[in-house]
Protein backbone atom coordinates (compact mmCIF):
# COMPACT_ATOMS: atom_id res chain seq x y z
CA UNK A 1 0.00 0.00 0.00
CA UNK A 2 1.34 3.33 -0.94
CA UNK A 3 1.56 5.93 1.67
CA UNK A 4 0.26 9.40 1.84
CA UNK A 5 3.71 10.70 0.53
CA UNK A 6 4.08 8.41 -2.30
CA UNK A 7 0.33 8.85 -3.63
CA UNK A 8 0.39 10.79 -6.96
CA UNK A 9 -1.28 13.88 -6.43
CA UNK A 10 -5.08 13.87 -7.49
CA UNK A 11 -5.06 17.19 -8.96
CA UNK A 12 -1.88 15.64 -11.63
CA UNK A 13 -4.91 13.67 -13.52
CA UNK A 14 -3.49 15.43 -16.86
CA UNK A 15 -2.22 12.32 -19.33
CA UNK A 16 -0.06 14.85 -20.71
CA UNK A 17 1.41 15.81 -17.28
CA UNK A 18 2.39 12.28 -17.12
CA UNK A 19 4.72 11.71 -20.37
CA UNK A 20 8.23 11.50 -20.05
CA UNK A 21 9.48 14.25 -21.58
CA UNK A 22 6.91 16.34 -18.63
CA UNK A 23 8.71 14.48 -15.67
CA UNK A 24 11.85 15.50 -17.26
CA UNK A 25 11.14 19.48 -17.39
CA UNK A 26 10.22 19.33 -13.67
CA UNK A 27 13.11 17.28 -12.94
CA UNK A 28 15.28 19.35 -14.73
CA UNK A 29 13.58 22.75 -12.97
CA UNK A 30 13.57 21.07 -9.67
CA UNK A 31 17.77 20.01 -9.91
CA UNK A 32 18.30 23.72 -11.09
CA UNK A 33 16.73 24.94 -7.75
CA UNK A 34 17.77 22.44 -5.73
CA UNK A 35 21.53 23.53 -6.86
CA UNK A 36 20.27 27.30 -6.12
CA UNK A 37 19.71 26.15 -2.59
CA UNK A 38 22.95 24.27 -2.28
CA UNK A 39 24.97 27.31 -3.30
CA UNK A 40 22.77 29.80 -0.86
CA UNK A 41 23.66 26.92 1.53
CA UNK A 42 27.67 27.46 0.88
CA UNK A 43 27.19 31.38 0.63
CA UNK A 44 25.81 31.34 4.15
CA UNK A 45 28.61 28.74 5.58
CA UNK A 46 30.94 30.92 3.73
CA UNK A 47 29.61 34.22 5.78
CA UNK A 48 29.50 32.27 8.56
CA UNK A 49 33.22 31.35 7.79
CA UNK A 50 34.47 34.98 7.52
CA UNK A 51 32.79 36.31 10.89
CA UNK A 52 35.91 36.94 12.55
CA UNK A 53 38.19 38.06 9.88
CA UNK A 54 39.51 41.29 8.88
CA UNK A 55 37.31 41.69 5.02
CA UNK A 56 39.10 44.87 4.32
CA UNK A 57 42.43 42.87 4.22
CA UNK A 58 40.63 39.67 2.59
CA UNK A 59 39.09 41.97 0.10
CA UNK A 60 42.53 44.20 -0.54
CA UNK A 61 44.70 41.04 -1.30
CA UNK A 62 42.34 39.86 -4.04
CA UNK A 63 41.84 42.68 -5.44
CA UNK A 64 45.81 43.15 -6.11
CA UNK A 65 45.52 39.33 -6.66
CA UNK A 66 43.90 40.01 -10.03
CA UNK A 67 45.92 43.18 -10.93
CA UNK A 68 44.02 45.75 -9.56
CA UNK A 69 45.05 49.09 -7.41
CA UNK A 70 42.53 49.01 -4.20
CA UNK A 71 42.58 52.94 -4.22
CA UNK A 72 41.08 53.16 -7.62
CA UNK A 73 37.88 54.23 -7.99
CA UNK A 74 36.00 51.13 -7.98
CA UNK A 75 37.73 49.11 -6.14
CA UNK A 76 37.72 51.96 -3.46
CA UNK A 77 34.38 51.98 -3.41
CA UNK A 78 34.06 48.40 -2.77
CA UNK A 79 36.31 48.35 -0.10
CA UNK A 80 34.10 51.52 1.07
CA UNK A 81 31.10 49.27 0.82
CA UNK A 82 33.04 46.20 2.87
CA UNK A 83 33.60 48.46 5.92
CA UNK A 84 30.40 49.79 6.34
CA UNK A 85 28.37 46.25 5.97
CA UNK A 86 31.61 44.68 7.88
CA UNK A 87 31.24 47.72 11.11
CA UNK A 88 27.14 46.77 11.27
CA UNK A 89 27.65 43.10 12.39
CA UNK A 90 24.95 41.77 10.73
CA UNK A 91 26.14 38.71 9.99
CA UNK A 92 23.31 36.64 11.53
CA UNK A 93 20.81 38.19 9.95
CA UNK A 94 22.51 37.36 6.28
CA UNK A 95 23.08 33.75 7.40
CA UNK A 96 19.56 33.28 8.20
CA UNK A 97 18.77 35.33 4.89
CA UNK A 98 20.87 32.49 2.73
CA UNK A 99 19.56 29.41 5.47
CA UNK A 100 15.63 30.88 4.56
CA UNK A 101 16.33 30.82 1.07
CA UNK A 102 18.09 27.41 0.37
CA UNK A 103 14.84 25.82 2.68
CA UNK A 104 12.46 27.81 -0.16
CA UNK A 105 14.40 26.47 -2.81
CA UNK A 106 14.52 22.37 -1.43
CA UNK A 107 10.98 22.47 -0.84
CA UNK A 108 10.22 23.44 -4.32
CA UNK A 109 12.78 21.18 -5.68
CA UNK A 110 10.99 18.53 -3.87
CA UNK A 111 7.68 19.62 -4.66
CA UNK A 112 8.49 20.05 -8.46
CA UNK A 113 10.35 16.56 -8.56
CA UNK A 114 7.24 15.02 -6.55
CA UNK A 115 5.44 16.36 -9.19
CA UNK A 116 3.21 18.03 -6.70
CA UNK A 117 0.90 21.45 -8.03
CA UNK A 118 2.04 23.57 -4.41
CA UNK A 119 5.56 22.90 -5.92
CA UNK A 120 4.56 24.64 -9.18
CA UNK A 121 2.98 27.41 -7.00
CA UNK A 122 5.83 27.84 -5.15
CA UNK A 123 7.85 27.73 -8.55
CA UNK A 124 5.92 29.98 -10.96
CA UNK A 125 5.10 32.95 -8.07
CA UNK A 126 8.78 32.73 -6.52
CA UNK A 127 10.31 32.49 -10.20
CA UNK A 128 7.53 35.68 -11.17
CA UNK A 129 8.78 37.90 -8.41
CA UNK A 130 11.88 37.99 -9.75
CA UNK A 131 10.78 39.14 -13.73
CA UNK A 132 10.16 42.81 -12.87
CA UNK A 133 13.86 42.88 -11.65
CA UNK A 134 15.42 40.73 -14.43
CA UNK A 135 13.23 42.73 -16.80
CA UNK A 136 14.26 46.36 -15.73
CA UNK A 137 18.08 45.17 -15.22
CA UNK A 138 17.76 44.24 -19.25
CA UNK A 139 16.09 47.22 -19.58
CA UNK A 140 19.52 49.46 -18.13
CA UNK A 141 22.15 46.66 -18.91
CA UNK A 142 21.25 44.81 -22.20
CA UNK A 143 23.19 41.90 -22.35
CA UNK A 144 23.34 38.60 -23.88
CA UNK A 145 23.40 36.75 -20.36
CA UNK A 146 20.95 39.03 -19.12
CA UNK A 147 18.59 38.63 -21.95
CA UNK A 148 19.03 34.74 -21.34
CA UNK A 149 18.33 35.25 -17.57
CA UNK A 150 15.28 37.19 -18.50
CA UNK A 151 13.75 34.25 -21.14
CA UNK A 152 14.79 31.28 -19.15
CA UNK A 153 13.16 32.31 -16.10
CA UNK A 154 9.79 33.53 -18.19
CA UNK A 155 10.22 30.37 -19.60
CA UNK A 156 10.11 28.46 -16.27
CA UNK A 157 7.22 30.63 -14.83
CA UNK A 158 5.24 30.00 -18.45
CA UNK A 159 5.59 26.15 -18.36
CA UNK A 160 4.97 26.22 -14.77
CA UNK A 161 1.97 28.20 -14.95
CA UNK A 162 0.90 26.27 -18.12
CA UNK A 163 1.19 22.73 -15.89
CA UNK A 164 -0.81 24.32 -13.55
CA UNK A 165 -3.68 25.66 -15.89
CA UNK A 166 -3.75 21.92 -17.16
CA UNK A 167 -4.71 20.59 -13.69
CA UNK A 168 -7.22 22.77 -13.73
CA UNK A 169 -8.71 21.98 -16.82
Amino acid sequence: MLSTADRPDPASADPAADTPAARRALRTIASFEALKGSVALVAGVGVLGLLHRDLHQIATALIGHVGLSPGAHYPALLLAGIDRWSGHGDWQLLTAIATAYAALRFTEAYGLWRDRAWGEWLGALSGGLYIPFELWHWLHRPTWAASAVVLLNAGVVAYLGWRLWRRQA
